[in-house]
């Protein structure tokens, strides 16, 4: 099979050239830009002339923007802070030599977080689907939290893929702002409003999930870390959807 890899980025340039470079296998590289102010595309355009530019709509239309540009019916879409492992890499180029078995395969994410790969918490193994069939599957779910969707049969391939997804803690308070004020947004449009029981009851609920039922305490004080602001992460969600309903904005 032949296969397309698409990216996309906005100031990218400590992972976008990690990211292509571990992916040799593919025929087409495609990167879509969303307005990046660093090097990213420079970069990138040492490994393809398929650098495009496209005002951000969106994690989700972003994404299936940059699929729809691709030139092959198969895609691996990868995060530009994602990196296709050794064991990975072996799986999808015996892939491409065969028939493929399924319409879209799921795999394994590893999240290297403040020095060392993170094994439990929730984030391991974190399978999703991030190589598919086009005609078969899209992209979907929620911004942020983007996922692919197919109609067809799903497998898995047990090849990790490393992801590097924070820089520091600083890093990741960002993110989890920018992703709280996405999410709010959005459950208020689909008419959901914040009750106290919300801020009361969900954010202990997701530090016992990630801690406890997840074995987060087997990643010490990175799986502490990793709850806590799992439960940080509910409680301001819920805190910002509280304010919008006050607001009646």
């Amino acid at each position: 099979m032949r296969l397309s890899l698409t990216v996309i980025t906005k100031n990218e340039e400590q992972n976008i050239d990690r990211c292509l470079a571990s992916a040799p296998f593919a025929d087409e590289i495609v990167v879509v830009d969303c307005g990046s102010a660093d090097r990213t595309v420079e970069i990138a355009r040492r490994y393809t002339d398929r650098v495009i530019h496209h005002d951000w709509e969106g994690h989700v239309r972003q994404k299936q923007f940059a699929v729809d540009a691709a030139s092959n019916d198969w895609i691996l879409s990868l995060d530009a802070d994602e990196q296709v492992s050794e064991p990975l890499r072996a799986l999808i180029e015996n892939l491409k030599r065969v028939e493929p078995t399924a319409d879209a395969y799921a795999v394994r994410r590893r999240t290297f977080y403040l020095g060392r790969w993170i094994c439990h918490s929730g984030w391991y193994p974190d399978a999703r689907i991030r190589l598919f069939h086009r005609g078969k599957a899209r992209w979907g779910g929620i911004d942020p939290h983007d996922e692919v969707i197919c109609d067809g049969r799903v497998a898995e391939l047990r090849g990790d893929l490393n992801h590097y997804s924070y820089r520091d803690l600083a890093h990741h308070l960002r993110q989890i702002d920018s992703y709280t004020t996405i999410m709010a947004a959005r459950y208020f449009e689909q008419g959901r409003r914040a009750r106290l029981s919300d801020l009361l009851l969900r954010p202990p609920f997701a530090f016992a999930k990630a801690f406890v039922f997840q074995a987060g305490f087997l990643d010490g004080v990175r799986g502490l870390i990793i709850a806590s602001l799992a439960a940080y992460y509910d409680f301001v969600k819920y805190a910002k959807l509280w304010e919008l309903g006050r607001r009646g904005t």
